[in-house]
């Protein structure tokens, strides 16, 4: 016969077992629902590139609330676009600035969808979206717009070809 301590310690043990398998599964299950959700934000944050003729191609996919959404780079670092053809110039979070080795220029006056703004204009080296390179684009640092999501406006599409086909963006810069 078991002696009853030891029946009471395997006890304790197997309920830590458990707690620490039910702590584990919800760990698991929250880093695969991160993902799933990141993905619907962002279809596209491994964008392609294909060459067609002279034309670099850009694919991307709406997200499921009907944006254009897709990771880039700005000077060499990872971001995350929203296009916005609405916007004149392509949007930074002022806190993103020295990250993103951008310099903080004049200050003037932006409409936007929160109403009138300062923002502080910037050059951006380079900007890219998959193979897609762009050099020397007017930029601003927002002081006002919070999180990390970069706006692409229109300083930036202005140089490439965009049509938009179901629900898919096709961007195309010409070399």
């Amino acid at each position: 016969m078991q002696d009853p301590k030891e029946d009471v310690q395997s006890q304790k043990i197997g309920k830590r077992m458990l707690f620490l398998a039910w702590i584990s599964g919800l760990f698991i299950m929250t880093l695969w629902f991160d993902d799933l959700l990141s993905e619907r934000f962002n279809p596209n944050q491994e964008p392609q590139s294909v060459s067609v003729g002279n034309a670099t191609e850009v694919r991307l996919k709406q997200n499921r609330m009907g944006h254009y959404v897709t990771t880039g780079m700005i000077n060499g670092k990872p971001v995350v676009f929203l296009l916005d053809t609405g916007a004149t110039d392509v949007s930074i979070p002022a806190n993103l600035a020295s990250q993103l080795n951008l310099g903080m220029g004049y200050p003037s006056q932006a409409n936007t969808a929160n109403g009138v703004v300062t923002v502080y204009d910037t050059r951006i080296n380079t900007l890219q979206i998959g193979n897609i390179v762009l050099r020397d684009i007017a930029g601003n640092l927002n002081p006002g717009m919070n999180g990390e999501k970069i706006l692409l406006g229109m300083s930036a599409l202005k140089q490439l070809e965009f049509t938009q086909k179901n629900d898919w963006l096709i961007l195309r810069s010409y070399e």
